[in-house]
């Protein structure tokens, strides 16, 4: 027998197959159904999908035999990769010099050989496709193309697996990478806000008790200093419960009634000049009661928040669609220039309107707002007219 010559650029084939991560790995159904399927079509006993390393013949799926591997020095695989031809074809071994007294044949009492390369889209042949038989014979054009085009099947699995293997590395890093910057929050939130808490109620302590000794300009500057303090300590609250919002996903899906839920809000937000309208009669079957909780209190905060009327008005309306939960939160407040209804969902992104009490939004809500919804498998829209109201449209998928 003769051993196999190394291709010229087996240096770079070598590091092509090392990025498929495929040496060594279990059987995989996709890969066992390729080569039981050409051993069929070809009437072959044994048929192997094969990765050449650089001292061994990997056997990824191995139809009728046992073995996982080969010294590659006894493989024909390693001749076939040499070989221009598309398909590599032994009819007889006992007449060709290069693989007679291959103990590794022997073992098997194989006499025939069928191999088609596995060519990456870089042009590298990672292995073959192959079938073996124990007598000599040959293959008909109709089962080399099948060979042909099962290799490059093949070849797409492996494609196919490999991006697989990056989209995962790349979402464990991204989880990672979130998981940092959550704690990150978390920690600076909370080293802030005393701090915070400490500088808002000595300036206001200070601008009291020096109302009288201080003039009108060093009052002002406490004010700002008490404002700014508070626009800060919003910011902070406001990356605490977007970054939080991820886990009101987590929560288990339950039945609520419209009553009781709505009954909450009203506790938490309606004061007695707002009159607020919703369905009482009825249940959400399997809802995440958490997320559309935060959500319905970010759109009626901000309804109540941005609204110039002596009587506000906010409605929530809900249509049972077939796949989907529809809501609608509308108001009488002063509206929102459509031209920016892309930019309100950004975060940190403000169109610059002050609220009731004179201060301006954070960006933050309604980006958390569209954050849950999209990811409980809906989407948000707005509809509104400058000085008559604002109308928000979401959906969540049943």
């Amino acid at each position: 027998m003769i051993f196999p010559e190394e291709p010229k650029n087996e240096k770079n084939r070598l590091a092509e197959v090392k990025k498929y991560e495929i040496l060594d790995t279990k059987p995989e159904e996709d890969f066992d159904n390729i080569t039981s399927l050409i051993a069929t079509i070809c009437e072959a006993p044994i048929a192997l999908i094969t990765i050449l390393d650089k001292d061994r013949n990997f056997l990824k799926s191995h139809f009728g035999i046992d073995d996982t591997q080969v010294p590659r020095k006894l493989s024909l695989c390693a001749h076939a990769i040499l070989e221009d031809k598309p398909i590599f074809i032994v009819e007889n071994f006992s007449e060709d010099p290069r693989f007679k007294d291959n103990p590794s044949f022997d073992a098997q009492q194989t006499q025939f050989y069928a191999g088609a390369k596995l060519i990456n889209e870089n042009g590298f042949a990672l292995g073959t496709l192959c079938i073996l038989d124990t007598k000599p014979r040959k293959i008909n054009a109709i089962q080399q193309k099948a060979m042909l085009a099962l290799a490059k099947q093949v070849v797409n699995l492996l494609e196919l697996r490999k991006k697989n293997h990056i989209l995962t590395e790349v979402q464990q890093e991204l989880e990672m990478r979130n998981d940092r910057l959550n704690t990150f929050a978390n920690v600076v939130s909370h080293d802030l806000k005393s701090p915070l808490a400490n500088i808002t109620s000595l300036t206001r302590l200070l601008r009291e008790e020096n109302e009288d000794r201080l003039n009108k300009d060093s009052l002002q500057y406490l004010e700002y200093i008490e404002e700014s303090s508070l626009n800060l300590k919003n910011y902070i609250n406001g990356i605490l419960l977007y970054y939080k919002a991820d886990k009101l996903l987590e929560k288990q899906n339950t039945d609520v009634s419209f009553k009781g839920f709505f009954n909450n809000i009203e506790e938490l937000l309606i004061t007695k000049d707002i009159e607020f309208t919703y369905p009482k009669e009825g249940v959400l079957y399997h809802i995440n009661e958490p997320a559309l909780t935060q959500i319905i209190l970010n759109l009626v905060d901000n309804a109540s928040k941005y609204n110039d009327k002596d009587l506000i008005q906010i409605n929530i309306s809900y249509t049972n669609e077939e796949n989907h939960h529809r809501f609608e939160v509308s108001d009488n407040g002063i509206g929102i220039d459509l031209n920016k209804s892309d930019e309100i969902f950004k975060m940190f992104s403000t169109v610059g309107i002050k609220d009731r009490t004179g201060h301006t939004g954070t960006g933050i809500g309604l980006a958390t707002v569209k954050s849950l919804v999209n990811k409980l498998g809906g989407e948000i829209t707005l509809n509104s007219t400058l000085g008559k109201g604002s109308k928000f449209t979401f959906t969540i998928k049943k």
